[in-house]
């Protein structure tokens, strides 16, 4: 068996693409995976289940939630073993320690090419980092998430790539719940 953690783009967010998510544990079931976790309201969770490709787990999950909870959404899903890989590799360790809130992981569906990277690094407006590796993105916003003009859409849009992203706090207890659940 292999622990997954999924992360959902974009529900409950000012009412809109609103997923209970009690729903969201019995859609994993029933798609056979074992004793789904949800962690937030963010759309966040940690399940078990034979080994998959992630892009056909995304896929699988993204149909299932349209045609069960009639909510059209983007998945994010990486394996317990990937996920701890994201903690090691995160290049702000300092600021994740210090001020973890402000220190985003962002999920992304594909690996942005160099060119990309650049025009992102190009584009940040203000006292924002980022740094990116593979299919991640860590992003320290000094000042506050809610006033940067460094948006998840201005992101998505120079990394030619959709996206999700979870504060360190948040990273971190999904790790602990994958942990525990590969310890049970």
């Amino acid at each position: 068996m292999t622990t997954f953690i999924a992360l959902l783009r974009a529900v409950n967010l000012a009412g809109l693409n609103k997923v209970r998510m009690a729903d969201l544990r019995d859609l994993v079931s029933g798609l056979g995976f074992e004793d789904p976790k949800t962690l937030l309201q963010s759309g966040n969770v940690v399940f078990s289940g034979r080994v998959r490709s992630s892009a056909a787990l995304e896929s699988s999950l993204e149909k299932a939630t349209a045609a069960q909870l009639g909510v059209t959404t983007d998945f994010f899903v990486r394996t317990a073993q990937e996920w701890q890989k994201v903690i090691t590799g995160n290049p702000f360790p300092k600021e994740a320690k210090n001020d973890p809130g402000h220190v985003l992981m962002m999920s992304l569906k594909d690996a942005p090419d160099r060119k990309s990277v650049a025009a992102l690094t190009g584009a940040i407006p203000g006292r924002e980092s980022v740094r990116v590796k593979g299919r991640h993105a860590y992003v320290v916003y000094p000042d506050g998430v809610g006033r940067s003009k460094l948006t998840m859409g201005l992101i998505e849009k120079k990394l030619g790539t959709r996206g999700t992203a979870r504060n360190w706090n948040t990273v971190l207890k999904l790790a602990a719940a994958a942990k525990a659940r590969d310890r049970a």
